[in-house]
């Protein structure tokens, strides 16, 4: 807790507070309370109890732990990509996605004062997607470890000419004047979401069309990540999304991240996966949960 600016602290605190009084309903998220998180497990668990958390790994160590029943995770941004570390942080955390949930990011400019500004705080991702407006503005990015701290942090350091980035209700929550409103590069700015807990979502309690997330290494052979998809595309799945990454420091052989639209239970997925173990190493479902969202 010592981690979060001052002007934060008292905040975390009675929230954290009240989470441990009622675990089961408490969800964690990353951030001091007024981030982007903070609104996900607002909207995508209403009636919990929002645990703010310092980093993605304190959050879902309270999930692991008891501390919380849930954990809202970011995992991609449409401008930006994936979140940093998400996709080898998921697969150790031992839990599994139970829910997806999409919110549109609107950042504002913020700070003591209305500038001029030379430099501004917020979360890496917030800065990439706001590349443009801040070099456009002269205005020196600096990192931080999530929006609404950024603010927080800004307001602890009393100095008119730094600002942060972050949502307006920051502003409101730590005594900072908003300069700009939506300044993010582009306006359909949006975030994906994930909602983690101990066990995974009961398949057949899935209602209408289901999204299926897993990760695997391919054989070291030729051919192996062709052969490995030629089972989606003969069965018609669609995959949504399909990225790599190396694990270790051989780079012999790469981990895929996956989505798919489908259920295990269903035939067609079911005929894929089994073909895709044959060619892959390591298969692991990280979820099966309801698609919030049309795909396609």
């Amino acid at each position: 807790m010592a981690s979060y600016p001052k002007p934060a602290l008292a905040l975390v605190e009675a929230m954290t507070q009240a989470a441990a009084a009622d675990p089961a309903r408490a969800v964690a998220f990353q951030g001091a309370p007024g981030a982007n998180s903070h609104r996900a497990a607002c909207e995508m668990v209403p009636g919990g109890l929002p645990l703010p958390c310092f980093s993605f790994e304190d959050a879902m160590d309270a999930v692991r732990e008891g501390q919380a029943g849930m954990a809202v995770i970011p995992i991609e941004n449409s401008q930006h990509g994936r979140v940093a570390d998400i996709h080898f942080l998921l697969p150790e955390s031992g839990l599994s996605i139970v829910g997806e949930h999409f919110v549109d990011i609107h950042a504002a400019l913020m700070g003591l004062g209305h500038g001029p500004f030379t430099a501004a705080y917020s979360h890496p991702q917030a800065l990439g997607q706001s590349r443009h407006y801040l070099r456009n503005k002269g205005i020196i990015p600096l990192s931080h470890a999530d929006t609404a701290g950024a603010a927080a942090y800004v307001a602890e350091l009393g100095d008119p000419t730094i600002a942060a980035l972050a949502p307006r209700i920051a502003a409101e929550l730590y005594g900072l004047d908003v300069v700009e409103d939506n300044v993010e590069d582009a306006h359909d700015n949006t975030t994906r979401f994930v909602l983690l807990a101990r066990k995974p979502l009961d398949v057949e309690t899935i209602d209408g069309p289901a999204m299926t997330t897993f990760i695997f290494e391919v054989r070291n052979i030729p051919a192996a990540l062709y052969k490995a998809m030629g089972g989606f595309a003969t069965n018609g799945i669609n995959m949504t999304k399909l990225e790599s990454y190396q694990t270790g420091a051989s780079f012999a052989a790469t981990t895929f991240f996956c989505d798919v639209v489908g259920k295990p239970g269903e035939r067609p997925l079911d005929l894929a996966l089994e073909e895709l173990a044959f060619f892959a190493n390591n298969l692991r479902i990280l979820g099966t949960y309801p698609q919030t969202r049309a795909r396609g």
